[in-house]
């Protein structure tokens, strides 16, 4: 008898009258939400644009949900190709199944698109958005929750994923490792590590975004070895397991270069945002010239009356001598002459 485990939701959907509601394509929304709403704090503070990120996500969103779903869809292809399947699924992506390698990938790529129209590196806004997708990941997973999908191992730990029967898909019921929690948990611990790793290092030149991914490919090894769905695998290991290590390899390699060929942090993320502040500065300081040359010119004609009345006095002061000196020189005046 289980005394505690974690219940599944009976349904992944709500409906409010015709229109529904579904748990795993809700979660995915918020997650993108957070994303870029921390993105774009962390982006500003950098001395970007207000809104930026979020113009950039236009493009990086879009093209990491079809990189998602092509990863999945072509790594677990005989879920929609093979005999007595319907490929039609493939595009039912609410259904749950993205791959967070295509996601990231393909997301890298509709992010460099944006950066690239608004001349921006894409190291630096990889370093702004790390935090926010690691975020983003761990809200996501709960989408796995509604759809009761990607568990673990049988288990009766009280921390136990209730798991419900359906033989139209060959689930079997009883409580499973909630792997689905394992990865929200260490996402949370990832997005956490690299905030405060930034802020103590200064990580720049892209090298946030490596920590995110190797953080996240270490606990994304563990926990993939304890889910049971179906998954190829390559001598031993499953498929994801692999591309976990290639990827942590990977991202080790960039930090280290990076690194060395262009230590510290970029002064400027967004020239956009440093011409406009400076405009704004050009703007202050023409305005204190004009004000000093009119306060030049006052002081100017000023000093110019003042000479003036200085000028004029000293002239009336040289006529008053000339004028003494005159009758000096003449002498007295002789006395008219009495009428006889």
């Amino acid at each position: 008898m289980d005394l505690a485990y974690i219940p599944s939701p009976s349904s992944g959907v709500i409906y409010l009258g015709p229109i529904p509601l579904r748990g795993y394509a809700f979660c995915i929304i918020i997650g993108v939400f957070v994303a870029v709403w921390l993105g774009g704090r962390r982006w500003v503070a950098r001395g970007g644009q207000v809104g930026t990120v979020a113009d950039i996500a236009v493009w990086a969103v879009p093209f990491g949900l079809v990189g998602g779903r092509l990863y999945h869809v072509i790594t677990d292809y005989e879920l929609y190709f093979t005999d007595g399947r319907d490929w039609v699924d493939a595009f039912k992506i609410w259904e749950g199944g993205l791959g967070i390698w295509g996601a990231i990938a393909m997301g890298a790529l509709g992010a460099w698109i944006g950066c690239r129209r608004r001349g921006i590196p894409l190291p630096a806004y990889a370093d702004a958005v790390a935090p926010g997708i690691a975020f983003a990941q761990a809200i996501g997973r709960w989408g796995n929750w509604f759809n009761q999908e990607l568990y673990g191992k049988r288990t009766d730990v009280p921390w136990a994923l209730k798991i419900d029967a359906d033989p139209g898909i060959g689930r079997v019921a009883g409580t499973y490792h909630p792997t689905f929690l394992y990865e929200s948990l260490w996402c949370v611990g990832v997005a956490l590590l690299v905030i405060w790793a930034d802020r103590k290092f200064r990580l720049g030149h892209g090298r946030a975004f490596a920590l995110y991914v190797a953080a996240y490919t270490v606990g994304r090894f563990w926990w993939e070895a304890l889910r049971v769905d179906t998954a190829h695998h390559v001598l031993g290991m499953r498929l994801n397991q692999w591309t976990a290590v290639a990827v942590f390899l990977a991202a080790v390699v960039y930090f280290v270069i990076s690194a060395k060929k262009a230590p510290g942090r970029e002064e400027v993320v967004e020239p956009a945002a440093v011409a406009e502040a400076g405009e704004g500065e050009d703007g202050g300081e023409f305005a204190r010239g004009d004000s000093g040359e009119a306060e030049a010119k006052a002081k100017g004609e000023a000093e110019a009356k003042a000479k003036s009345g200085e000028a004029e006095a000293k002239s009336g002061e040289a006529e008053a001598d000339g004028a003494a000196e005159a009758k000096a020189e003449a002498g007295p005046a002789e006395p008219a002459e009495q009428s006889k």
